[in-house]
């Protein structure tokens, strides 16, 4: 079984009204889909198309404070309403007869779920970020479940152990790689979103297999802070980790490695003084170095032209 979507519960007070407008064979598609993940152990709720919980909350406009939970006894609280119980499934699929779709609650009892979510959209290759680091940090990602996404993404399924929680990040680990863990929850394959249907990989395993410990690691690590981030010295990649990331590189991804980690050296600021080491790992794998040289080009275009629309957008209006 597998699943996701990129996000912790997200604000119930900005949801557009519910719509009775779903064709009815994809909202019992999205309930039998639901009801066989919840009889594997995974608690669902119904999402809509735009892969919202498709309940709306019972305290909008009298937000609680603290936030409520599901304390009140009413449903409509995004993923705290979460149930592997069938019937209680289908009581909030026939509250939400416009749902399309279903989310799986990550870091619950009995498997504590995991989702790692890989983007390819907006310049970003997760996968690409993932070899790199999985490389980098010495983690052997095992086969596990994967299910594909519209934007053809992938969301990788791991099991983890009930403490320390993996928090929810966006891009924290690496561009293009997302993490879902307690508070948050992904799409479910077989999901009907506006984008298009989850659907599983093909050949995928059955059951997700537990996070490696090294891969534990770097989910839980804290954050960098700010100023680490920005510092000149402290680049997110190490320079050698990069180069050794090129030079390692297998045929069919010889130039996807190489524009991606010159995307990351640039980034970094260290994009002028990595061009010539990047340019010889590319030629030892055979890379003629006409194509790597151009490839480290556009890299640089890309980061020139990142720094030139921020300017952009930091400059004060003058009209104002």
């Amino acid at each position: 079984m597998a699943t996701h979507r990129r996000h912790a519960e997200p604000p119930t007070a900005v949801r557009p009204e519910p719509r009775a407008d779903a064709p009815a064979d994809a909202h019992a598609a999205a309930l039998a889909h639901a009801l066989l993940a919840a009889e594997r152990g995974y608690p669902v709720i119904p999402l809509t198309r735009g892969k919202l919980p498709a309940i709306r909350s019972p305290h909008r406009g009298h937000p609680e404070v603290p936030p409520c939970r599901g304390g009140c006894g009413r449903i409509g609280h995004g993923v705290h309403d979460a149930s592997t119980d069938p019937l209680a499934v289908r009581r909030l699929f026939a509250a939400a007869p416009w749902a399309t779709g279903y989310g799986i609650a990550c870091g619950r009892p009995p498997h504590h779920l995991i989702g790692i979510d890989l983007d390819t959209k907006n310049g970003a290759d997760g996968l690409t970020a993932l070899r790199f680091l999985a490389e980098a940090h010495g983690v052997a990602i095992p086969p596990t479940v994967v299910v594909r996404t519209p934007s053809g993404g992938r969301h990788l399924w791991f099991t983890g152990p009930p403490s320390p929680p993996v928090p929810n990040s966006v891009g924290r680990l690496a561009p293009g790689i997302d993490v879902r863990g307690a508070g948050g929850y992904l799409v479910g394959p077989g999901s009907l979103t506006a984008r298009g249907r989850y659907v599983l990989a093909p050949d995928t395993p059955l059951r997700p297999a537990p996070a490696p410990r090294a891969l534990l690691a770097l989910l839980t690590a804290p954050a960098p802070s700010a100023h680490r981030r920005s510092a000149p010295g402290a680049p997110a990649q190490p320079a050698a980790a990069l180069v050794r990331f090129v030079r390692t590189s297998p045929d069919g991804q010889r130039n996807a490695r190489l524009f991606w980690a010159a995307c990351r050296a640039y980034e970094s600021g260290l994009g002028r003084e990595l061009a010539a080491r990047l340019t010889e790992a590319a030629c030892h794998t055979g890379l003629p170095e006409a194509e790597a040289r151009a490839t480290i080009a556009s890299a640089a275009r890309r980061e020139w032209d990142r720094q030139d629309r921020q300017k952009r957008q930091d400059r004060p209006n003058l009209q104002d």
